[in-house]
């Protein structure tokens, strides 16, 4: 056993020693790598560790791009790095190599803490980051994860700690950073911006100075990789660069005015229509319809946009798979809808610029760009989702005719040219009459068709290059007619103040607000709406959204010049009446059930009485305030009252005989009012016997019948089985209103039947009757049926 000990211990030192001189090998392999002489096409002939190899080889990654063979040597090397590159260039594995290779020759460990880190603008970008380094880094010995904004907080913090890479966006890592225990920062060897140009811009400004001031500066490797960068000294500085590598840089003809590199892939066939304002759906819809066998991507400037377009075609049907996404969903329903769109090979998604950057959608052939982008960079990241890795694809954009010419310069300054499209007026279907049908049919239609246009006339306002936007051209009346609404909402702009604002609370931490309401004492220093002290009956009457109709039908009811003065804080206001009430104001809405079980439960007692719960006592003092009864009872008087387990037993004891009594009283009435029934129902009988025995005014009360053998008169007889239907449906209707647990009455005597009174049956009442028989009228149903009976056989 002992020499087995010692044998696996030199095992173990000989493992070791092999894989120290194997980093050995690796360092010295990266010194004598000269990028500016090296010819390498292929991953594995790049000074890498086998492991990355195997897990690139393993995930079909074998020949190098363009961006990944001018980066990597000089980022394996630990230079600084600012790339840019064609989008679909392959630039995610440009800066996922140098990572891993960096903590693997430094023989990272779960006690060095945070080795790495990694932001992305976006959540989509970040998972798609996190599944592609999962691929190729599955043989180290190195963890990583993903902090996103939707996700399970508490999940992710209770193993952030121990995480030697970190990929996720900036809101979610500076929250990290601020509350997570145990996350060291000091010993962070890699910094990577994906997207670098989205994360540097005034949207990420604050956040990501926050998360850089948490970061060591020594030591500390810095890349930047986006499509479109600027080469500002001013974010160059915030990043605490050290003499950067610049890759992917033009042509002085090819750069900008501003120092921006651009470009498209030269497989995209890019073109433009100039199209009405008011045409821009139907020319949409009427795509969609002559190419259903395609894999399309519309881009619209906003969600509400996005909305209304997904819930108007849906009803309209086109013919193939439509999905939406944008910022404003949920992550669950983002995630799933873009696993979906990427399995998918004949659908359409309409989206936000939330997709625009790093997404790599698999095969999609048309990019249509609903609303202009707000400038030249945002156009290349929107068209760079199609041609991906050398294949062709085709991209439209869509321009009214007040941003043709100004927005073609933009484009022709960047050497990006696009060719005009003609619409073919015979292909092109109209849907402004089915929108119109649609938006008075379904009110929540038309409240989205007033969202989206609310939300594109402040797109168009707040834009910074007017020479482009011109929202004082908008034929505002005309596109509002075009999303199916009877008129275009009033509008009422304050500027930029309020927008500017928002922009940055939506950005900003809601610790780090929390945090700002501190006084200098450092105690938290509510404002004083939040002073007032609110029971849940008044958070209850605040909810608001709890019909997505309350604001819209409210908003659209306020009118006149007295609500400007309240208002002046709205952005876009609706103020136009509706016109369908006639000047009546409209009562506060009720929630109505949507399913057939909810309306079933609503009008249900029992089942009313099940969502009421458990029944309480309440006391209302002099001013007519109700309070529970455990409010007017002071501590003191409880304890002098005795023991809480002799109380409760004397109020289960005290409860139980005032029940006992009410249940025999309750007993008692439920008696009562049962023979009081049966005392109905058997007045009812009699009264409808005597009045059939009594006979109408019309009819004699004796029947005639011939007395020779009783010869069957089936005229006769078909007027008593009438009158026979007749008695027993009414016998059957007082049955069933006298109850069916009722038990029947029998009278104390039998009255004897016809057949059976001998001064009735079988004898002549006189010798003048000429051979007629004469007989008593049936007084009962008995005598009814035996009666037409013996017609009819006897």
């Amino acid at each position: 056993m002992a020499r087995k000990q010692k044998l696996n211990t030199s095992q173990r030192k000989e493992n070791r020693k092999k894989v120290e001189q194997e980093l050995q090998d690796l360092e010295q392999a990266v010194k004598d790598y000269d990028p500016k002489t090296s010819t390498s096409t292929q991953f594995k002939e790049l000074p890498i560790s086998k492991e990355l190899a195997k897990g690139l080889t393993n995930s079909s990654f074998v020949s190098m791009t363009d961006i990944q063979k001018q980066s990597i040597p000089y980022a394996l090397k630990g230079e600084d790095i600012l790339a840019s590159a064609k989008t679909g260039s392959g630039k995610t594995l440009s800066f996922l190599v140098p990572v891993l290779e960096r903590l693997h020759r430094a023989k990272w460990s779960e006690m060095d803490g945070l080795g790495a880190l990694i932001i992305s603008p976006t959540r989509e970008l970040a998972q798609q980051i996190y599944e592609v380094l999962r691929k190729i880094g599955k043989y180290f010995q190195i963890s990583a994860g993903l902090v996103i904004g939707g996700k399970n907080y508490k999940y992710e913090s209770e193993r952030v700690a121990k995480l030697n890479i970190l990929i996720g966006t900036p809101g979610r890592i500076l929250q990290h950073f601020d509350e997570a225990v145990g996350l060291d920062l000091s010993n962070l060897q890699v910094l990577v911006l994906d997207e670098a140009d989205r994360c540097l811009d005034m949207g990420f400004k604050k956040t990501l100075d926050d998360i850089l001031s948490n970061l060591p500066t020594e030591e500390r490797q810095t890349l930047l990789f986006s499509a479109t960068q600027s080469k500002s000294v001013s974010d160059l500085a915030r990043l605490s660069l050290v003499e950067p590598r610049y890759i992917g840089v033009r042509d002085k003809d090819e750069v900008g005015a501003d120092g921006a590199v651009s470009a498209t892939p030269e497989t995209l066939a890019q073109s433009y229509v100039k199209v009405q304002l008011q045409d821009k759906l139907d020319t949409l819809y009427s795509f969609i319809r002559t190419h259903l066998k395609t894999k399309t991507l519309v881009f619209f400037s906003s969600s509400k946009q996005v909305h209304f377009a997904y819930e108007a075609m849906r009803k309209l049907q086109p013919g193939v798979t439509l999905m939406k996404l944008h910022g404003r969903q949920k992550q669950t329903a983002r995630t799933e809808t873009v696993y979906k769109f990427s399995k998918a090979q004949h659908a359409v998604l309409f989206a936000t610029d939330v997709v625009a950057r790093g997404l790599d959608f698999p095969a999609i052939e048309w990019v249509i760009q609903v609303d202009a982008p707000e400038d030249v960079d945002t156009y290349i990241h929107r068209v760079g989702r199609s041609a991906r890795f050398g294949k062709a694809g085709k991209s439209m954009l869509m321009l009214t005719p007040s941003e043709e010419e100004a927005f073609l310069k933009r484009l022709a300054s960047k050497k990006i040219e696009v060719n005009r499209l003609n619409i073919k007026q015979a292909r092109q279907t109209s849907i402004k009459p089915q929108l119109q049908s649609l938006c008075f049919q379904n009110p929540e239609l038309k409240y989205l068709g007033q969202k989206a246009f609310m939300s594109y006339m402040k797109s168009i306002y707040i834009q910074k290059d007017k020479d482009v936007f011109k929202f004082d051209e908008l034929p505002a009346e005309e596109y509002a007619q075009s999303l199916g609404l009877p008129g275009a909402p009033i509008i009422k702009i304050n500027g930029m103040k309020n927008f500017e604002k928002s922009k940055e609370l939506k950005n900003a931490s809601r610790q780090l607000l929390a945090l700002s309401k501190t006084n200098e004492d450092g105690e938290f220093e509510p404002s004083a709406k939040e002073k007032q002290v609110k029971t849940k009956y008044d958070r209850l009457f605040e909810r608001q959204n709890q019909n997505v109709l309350t604001d819209h039908y409210r908003g659209i009811t306020k009118g006149g010049d007295d609500d400007d003065e309240d208002d002046n804080d709205d952005f876009i206001q609706i103020k136009r009446k509706n016109h369908d009430l006639e000047g009546e104001e409209i009562p506060e809405l009720l929630t109505i059930p949507t399913s057939k079980r909810a309306i079933q439960r609503a009008l249900s007692k029992e089942g009313s009485m099940k969502q009421r719960g458990n029944g309480k006592k309440t006391i209302f003092d002099d001013e007519g305030r109700g309070h529970d009864l455990y409010e007017f009872e002071d501590e003191e008087d409880f304890q002098k009252a005795g023991d809480v387990k002799a109380q409760r037993k004397e109020f289960i004891e005290k409860t139980g005989k005032d029940m006992a009594v009410r249940d025999e009283d309750d007993k008692a009435v439920a008696k009562q009012k049962k023979q009081d029934k049966k005392r109905k129902r058997l007045e009812a009988e009699r009264a409808a016997n005597e009045q059939y025995a009594a006979g109408s005014d019309d009819e004699e009360p004796t029947i005639q019948v011939g007395a020779e053998g009783f010869e069957p008169d089936h005229g006769l007889a078909a007027r008593l089985l009438a009158e026979l239907d007749g008695a027993r449906s009414n016998y059957s209707d007082q049955e069933s209103d006298s109850g069916e647990d009722d038990e029947v009455e029998e009278p104390d005597r039998k009255k004897a039947k016809w057949f059976q009174n001998d001064k009735v049956a079988g004898k002549h009442r006189g010798s003048d009757n000429d051979g007629v028989l004469e007989l008593e009228a049936p007084e009962t149903l008995e005598d009814l049926e035996s009666l037409t009976s013996r017609l009819l056989g006897q």
